[in-house]
């Protein structure tokens, strides 16, 4: 039995291939111009994205700001301030220290702390009430402020205690302003009604050391302050008392 030739398979005409997709050429759009940039702030506007006028927003803001920082200088300013004398009150005077000790620390300058103490202001309170001492210790007050450079800081730090922290000075021209704040107030005659009153202050000098914080300055202050009651009570001939 003869065997049927095998015909060769026919070439496949390009026709008969699957047609290839036409490549979309990628359309390039011209660079954007003012109109088009100017539409892209007016979308956000429509969006809520963007004030209509951001540069009326910003000065609404800073204002606003500004009115914040200077609400927050007055607030801490009254929190640090004592309301009966307008002086620095324990906070203030403390944050003050606190800030002159780390410079003298780190550049090296010099600093004393006077601790002030009102003599026979407690018998002034007793007899003619808080009012009569409320009188003093603003004539006080004000002695001391006559008393002190403008770049001294004095404060109450509570009571009948004041505080005066003193820049670039010596130890013995500390000791000689402490004597000069004792004489003015031993000099004042304050008229409370009919009445004349007279106290005194006692005056103790502290220098301040870089090794110092604020507690250890308060403290040397006030033994030097009670020293010097002592002295002037002994010299008086009278008690030692407030």
């Amino acid at each position: 039995m003869k065997k049927k030739p095998v015909r060769p398979a026919k070439p496949r005409r390009p026709a008969d291939r699957p047609a290839a997709k036409p490549v979309a050429k990628k359309r390039k759009l011209p660079p954007a111009g003012p109109r088009q940039a100017s539409a892209l702030p007016r979308a956000r506007v429509a969006e809520g994205r963007l004030p209509a006028d951001p540069q009326a927003k910003i000065r609404r803001l800073k204002a606003q700001l500004a009115a914040a920082l200077a609400e927050i200088d007055l607030l801490r300013a009254s929190a640090e301030t004592d309301f009966l004398l307008g002086i620095a009150n324990r906070r203030g005077f403390e944050r003050e220290l606190g800030r002159a000790l780390a410079y003298i620390k780190r550049y090296g300058a010099s600093g004393a702390l006077i601790m002030l103490d009102v003599d026979r202001l407690k018998p002034v309170n007793d007899s003619l009430g808080h009012a009569a001492g409320d009188v003093v210790l603003k004539a006080v007050t004000e002695a001391l402020l006559s008393h002190v450079r403008a770049s001294d800081l004095i404060g109450r730090l509570g009571g009948d205690e004041f505080a005066l922290l003193l820049w670039n000075l010596g130890e013995a021209d500390a000791h000689a302003k402490a004597s000069v704040l004792e004489a003015a107030v031993d000099a004042l005659a304050i008229r409370y009604g009919d009445r004349t009153i007279a106290v005194g202050i006692s005056a103790g000098v502290a220098m301040l050391t870089p090794e110092m914080d604020s507690a250890a300055a308060l403290e040397a202050a006030d033994r030097a302050m009670y020293a010097r009651k002592a002295e002037r009570r002994a010299a008086s001939g009278a008690p030692l008392r407030r």
